[in-house]
């Protein structure tokens, strides 16, 4: 896995292959952050990063200047690796090893974006039921956004909060809302 921008652009980092995880590709991480990029200022946003895996898009948040970064994964081995590359780069990444589900149903941290990789192989339930966690406990600062990462195999429009979702190959960034926030 590649940072593609930010201090660290081009570094390269090789997480463990043991580690159970999928992660984001360059094209679609370039893509996502452009988007990301005519949004917000990242020096100045709050993000949590679920299902956060080898923590690659925390690494990007990072690399580009954000300096409240909370990664959430259940498997020991990730978040351990997830430490390790933040302590060896200074990263400002805080990790939870938890069920993603449990930490939504208890956390009262507000996020400017909040982004989600879970395995692909989620139900639409599954999916959906993430962005119902975030909405229903108010985790969204007033403007933020909440993204899924999700085949192009599965929809999860029927969410009350859809805004809009980006394809990149075989993945989707599916963008979420809540308008009333204000």
């Amino acid at each position: 896995m590649r940072i593609i921008s930010g201090k660290y652009k081009g570094k390269r980092l090789q997480a463990p292959k043991k580690l159970p995880v999928r992660p984001t590709t360059d094209m679609a991480k370039e893509g996502l952050f452009n988007i990301l990029n005519n949004q917000y200022t990242f020096s100045q946003i709050s993000v949590t990063d679920l299902f956060s895996g080898t923590g690659n898009i925390s690494f990007e948040f990072a690399s580009r200047g954000t300096q409240d970064i909370t990664a959430v994964d259940s498997h020991y081995a990730c978040v351990g690796y997830i430490k390790s590359v933040s302590k060896e780069h200074d990263f400002p990444i805080d990790t939870i090893k938890s069920d993603v589900y449990s930490y939504l149903e208890k956390v009262k941290r507000k996020a400017d974006i909040i982004f989600a990789d879970p395995p692909y192989d989620f139900t639409a339930e599954q999916f959906s039921k993430i962005a119902e966690l975030v909405f229903e406990n108010d985790l969204l600062k007033a403007g933020g956004i909440l993204i899924i990462e999700h085949s192009k195999h599965t929809s999860i429009e029927d969410s009350p909060y859809f805004s809009n979702a980006r394809k990149y190959g075989g993945s989707v960034f599916s963008f979420f809302k809540n308008d009333t926030i204000k």
